[in-house]
């Protein structure tokens, strides 16, 4: 991340207007974070096949017209659009044939056209181009019909994709498949991208096991560890997996410091309610600059930010990505990200605010999914005063609508329902009971769980 210093986790408050720690809107939970991160700045120029879901670190400026000529969006026939007559037929004769890939040599005189392949150079005073399925072909000569076409239609012109000189695409965008795609039409092997985002994850609690574990009661094997993992490798982020912590100082130290050497930011589940009597937010406290939340929302009401400091912790930086060979080093710390420990509460916590984070910190300028709206089929009870995320299934009415209902028990242990689930039915801050046939927003999974 950038060495420039930034706002302490007071400063941050303090810019914040009614700044509750123990009642925070969720608004104010995005913007908080929004003023907490900052882009990493580290840059690998990569090959096209390795750089799917990487951060463009510059501009790809295109270095010439797309497409390089004027050419034909079609098989048919060129010729010179002032030849057509309104309401009147067009008789011509063939010439010659132009393939794609090299130019037509010769020239077309008035009264002449040349039969033309899709992609294929339009030669000089063409501009025009008829479908070979709309004419009638008799020996050399072709008849167009009346009404058909207006002159330039069916031609694409130089540089109507992209001109030389400009912004392919723009620094801060994702790879996505189709901007490799556009890359490669460039003819560029390779781009400049950010690094990818460094997150260590834990879980902490003595009634963790991980898998492979024998049963034992009152104990629960860690899901969390395996779904923050899956939307944190959907982002595209490397993440460092550090298991289950016991509640022991000595771990917790260590497992914190550890992951601040490492990571640029941090994640753990569990140890962060009001009031809990664990060791997890005494040490949170100790080694970094954070705040405890009460947010308001349901589910996922516990919460912790801030940073994991390296001078507290003691740690030296460590090289961890197979892919670069710089250390990292970030003299800010490590963001932190404390998560409460119930499983549909922690995947909800990071897809409405952490996610959002992460791609800040990757410097990207893609947006989380925006919300949709679509009709309840349901009446939902809902107190204003906080925001509610409810599990939801969202399907399409005959009419093409996007329609919603609940996948039942909303319970923040039923992981079950985030599996049914393929969006969360977002009920604001200041919104009441929700009628069936009322219209609600929703906020898709969009391939994040």
């Amino acid at each position: 991340m950038s060495a420039t210093l930034v706002k302490s986790i007071d400063q941050i408050a303090a810019e914040l207007q009614g700044y509750d720690p123990q009642a925070l809107p969720a608004a104010d939970v995005a913007r908080f974070l929004s003023l907490l991160v900052a882009p990493v700045t580290e840059r690998l120029e990569l090959p096209l096949f390795e750089a799917l879901g990487r951060v463009l670190a510059d501009d790809v400026v295109s270095p010439f017209d797309v497409p390089p000529h004027d050419n034909s969006a079609m098989d048919g026939y060129a010729f010179d659009g002032a030849a057509l007559t309104p309401g009147t037929e067009l008789h011509l004769r063939v010439v010659g044939t132009a393939l794609a890939g090299k130019a037509w040599q010769g020239t077309v005189a008035s009264g002449e056209c040349l039969k033309i392949m899709t992609g294929a150079i339009m030669p000089a005073g063409l501009d025009t181009v008829v479908p070979q399925e709309f004419v009638t072909v008799q020996g050399d000569r072709i008849t167009v019909p009346a009404k058909l076409l207006q002159a330039g239609d069916n031609r694409r012109l130089r540089g109507e994709d992209l001109r030389q000189g400009r912004p392919a695409l723009s620094k801060g965008e994702l790879l996505t498949p189709a901007r490799l795609g556009l890359v490669a039409s460039l003819g560029m092997k390779t781009v400049s991208t950010l690094r990818p985002l460094r997150v260590a994850y834990f879980s902490t609690g003595d009634e963790i096991l991980s898998l492979g574990e024998p049963p034992r009661e009152g104990a629960v094997y860690d899901s969390n560890r395996y779904t923050v993992f899956g939307m944190l490798k959907r982002l595209g982020c490397e993440v460092i997996d550090m298991g289950v912590v016991r509640d022991e100082p000595a771990l917790l130290e260590a497992a914190f410091a550890s992951a601040a050497a490492q990571a640029d930011a941090i994640i753990t589940s569990g140890g962060v309610s009001v009031g809990e009597a664990d060791y997890t937010k005494a040490m949170m406290k100790k080694l970094g600059d954070v705040a405890f939340w009460r947010v308001a929302m349901r589910p996922g009401r516990p919460m912790a930010v801030g940073r994991i400091l390296p001078e507290k912790t003691g740690a030296s930086p460590l090289s961890t990505s197979a892919s670069s060979s710089q250390n990292h080093n970030n003299p800010n710390g490590a963001i932190l990200f404390g998560l409460p420990g119930n499983p549909v509460a922690v995947m909800v916590t990071f897809l409405a605010f952490v996610r959002p984070a992460l791609l800040q910190m990757m410097g990207t300028t893609a947006a989380a999914p925006p919300l949709l709206k679509a009709r309840s089929l349901e009446a939902m009870r809902k107190k204003p005063g906080r925001t509610e995320y409810q599990r939801g299934t969202v399907s399409r009415a005959a009419d093409g609508s996007l329609q919603v209902r609940t996948t039942g028990n909303q319970g923040s242990g039923v992981l079950s329902s985030m599996a049914e689930a393929n969006g969360l039915i977002v009920l604001h801050h200041g919104q009441g009971n929700v009628a069936a046939g009322e219209d609600v927003d929703v906020m898709m999974f969009d391939g994040s769980i």
